[in-house]
């Protein structure tokens, strides 16, 4: 679950890549190194007296990057299957170093576009993704100016997008300017 306990919690962005460190600045002299994935605990990647055994996961299919020196794995053209816990065990003879991440991917958030809502004009937005959002604004008591900035905020973890509001833009296509207090985006 991705409730575990992490050493480490990593967000990151569809499409992206990220690295999970192990903290060493080379690798601890030849002793086992594991990487593995998910409550399943899938092995990515085991070295073991210098041979390199990867995983055939088709998740992770050339996405996994390993680092000899330092035994740091990196996980290219990340999907939201990616998301889940990473365990790092390196066997040290008597004893066992350990490390677990947790890694949430998430998609890049879409620009928002900003569109006046009346019923006497035809108006629609959508983003790329194609699903539809509307959000009511509403200010009482605040006198209309031009000069007056606004600007529409979209974001998540890894990703923000902004789109500042041109009211001369908004309404010229309607005469009925004094009230528009609802946008849809």
């Amino acid at each position: 679950s991705l409730g575990a306990e992490a050493d480490e919690i990593v967000s990151a962005k569809e499409g992206d890549s990220f690295t999970l460190r192990t903290g060493f600045t080379e690798r601890q002299g030849d002793h086992e190194t594991e990487w593995r994935f998910g409550s399943s605990r899938t092995l990515l990647i085991r070295i073991k007296s210098g041979n390199v055994f990867t995983s055939s996961d088709t998740i992770f299919r050339d996405r996994l990057l390993l680092d000899r020196q330092t035994g740091d794995l990196t996980i290219t053209n990340i999907k939201n299957e990616h998301t889940g816990v990473y365990e790092l065990s390196i066997d040290l003879g008597q004893t066992e170093f350990k490390k677990k991440f947790v890694v949430t991917v998430y998609a890049p958030v879409p620009v928002p576009v900003i569109t006046r809502y009346s019923p006497q004009c035809s108006s629609s937005s959508s983003s790329s993704s194609g699903f539809k959002r509307v959000l009511l604004c509403s200010v009482v008591n605040v006198e209309y100016q031009d000069i007056n900035s606004y600007s529409c905020v979209v974001n998540n973890p890894v990703s923000t997008q902004i789109t500042h509001l041109d009211i001369s833009k908004l309404c010229q296509t309607c005469s009925d300017c004094d009230n528009w207090s609802q946008k849809e985006l």
